[in-house]
């Protein structure tokens, strides 16, 4: 991928980069494309230990601190993909909207068109009760062989299943 930052300014980090020094105001929200995959949306964030690029993170609205996604019913978060593989102590972007690669639980095969969950941190895969994942749906078929680790998803400002009351 090799999305070009469209929102006017100047210096930004690429989108595919992570670093260790804070490079703008975390939470700053972007715009980009890519040849591929169009365009999308990213937002800045502190990275976390074990992301790799696609992992759907969560994160701390007042430090921007990101964690992988939990694994638990009703939990309400809003998601971000990681750009690259933005580990403690770094910064990078993390997209929120647009054709995005995800880290999936390799042995799942998922269609065109279906919903996905979060079943295991820090990557999605078929849905499951409370687990799902809202604004996010498969937009091409994903293998479940043991070598394919992430699929394609359409998403708009994604988010874990609330509580319902």
């Amino acid at each position: 991928m090799a999305y070009i930052i469209t929102t006017p300014g100047a210096g930004w980090q690429a989108i595919a980069d992570t670093d260790t020094t804070q490079r703008h105001a975390l939470g700053t929200i972007v715009t980009a494309k890519d040849p591929t995959y169009g365009v999308g949306e990213f937002i800045y964030l502190k990275g976390v230990a074990s992301t790799v690029v696609g992992s759907p993170v969560t994160w701390n609205s007042t430090s921007h601190q990101t964690t992988l996604a939990a694994v638990g019913a009703n939990k309400s978060f809003p998601l971000a993909f990681a750009m690259s593989a933005n580990v403690a102590n770094q910064y990078g972007w993390y997209q929120i909207s647009g054709l995005a690669v995800a880290s999936k639980t390799n042995t799942v095969s998922l269609a065109a068109g279906a919903a996905v969950g979060i079943l295991t941190a820090g990557k999605v895969a078929g849905t499951g009760s409370g687990k799902e994942v809202l604004g996010a749906v498969v937009a091409a078929v994903a293998s479940a062989k043991s070598d394919v680790t992430t699929v394609r998803l359409h998403i708009s400002r994604p988010h874990q299943q609330g509580r319902v009351t």
